[in-house]
């Protein structure tokens, strides 16, 4: 299998992810918060022209079950109502169909064969079942070192036991099945991009729409300014 993109137009976000979705397959979304945003914008180093990334989230879809409906594991931080869940989670893809709050996604498919996405689905169970943390601190740690390519092989400065941000949680269930998605880049510095860019052959089904606020804006200095204040706080500690 060789790197093929294939751009898809004219589906609602129901309806790619319905047509696209399969056990094992990567899911990447790009959304429009202030979170999504400062994690679109650190990940500009990773691009030559310097260019806002396009994803803000990394997941694993995990298949159709009894209720009809696509499910995906992920690590996530949710707060719903008074109901708050940070870490190693599953839900619904159809948090994921709303077109204005996510107006990018992708689906790639890595061929993986049927024992392989076996291997990777109960990885991702086995840490759902321990509850594995989502850490601010280590995503942190990432944004730091995309400024700094000698240390992305490194260790995450700010690494912690029993936690995973979501594209260290997908790299992490691929390492179980015996893939690494992307050599050279340690678990815990491993970015939604860098999940995108594989080097491993496969074929990117990509819902591109417009994004908005691609250019360096008052809000792309607040949250730079936002960043620096919570590196400082940890710096302290």
């Amino acid at each position: 299998m060789e790197n093929q993109t294939i751009t898809v137009t004219g589906l609602t976000n129901r309806e790619f992810i319905e047509r696209y979705a399969q056990p094992g397959r990567v899911g990447l979304c790009g959304g429009i918060t202030k979170v999504d945003s400062a994690i679109r914008l650190a990940q500009r180093h990773l691009h030559a022209e310097r260019r806002w990334s396009d994803w803000s989230h990394a997941f694993v879809f995990e298949g159709q079950r009894v209720d009809g409906q696509h499910w995906v594991l992920e690590s996530d931080l949710q707060m719903l109502r008074k109901n708050i869940q940070l870490g190693v989670q599953e839900n619904r893809a159809d948090k994921y169909h709303d077109d204005q709050m996510y107006p990018t996604l992708a689906v790639l498919d890595f061929g993986l064969s049927e024992t392989q996405v076996a291997t990777l689905l109960r990885e991702g169970l086995e840490l759902v079942a321990r509850r594995e943390r989502y850490s601010l601190r280590e995503l942190l740690g990432t944004l730091i070192t995309l400024k700094k390519p000698e240390l992305r092989a490194q260790e995450n400065i700010l690494a912690r036991e029993r936690s995973l941000y979501c594209s260290a949680f997908v790299k992490q269930l691929f390492h179980a099945a015996g893939i690494d998605l992307v050599p050279g880049v340690n678990l815990k510095n491993t970015a939604p991009e860098d999940i995108a860019s594989s080097p491993l052959p496969h074929v990117k089904y990509l819902l591109l729409r417009e994004m908005p606020g691609e250019k360096i804006s008052a809000l792309a200095k607040k949250i730079k300014t936002g960043v620096r204040t919570r590196l400082d706080k940890i710096k302290r500690r």
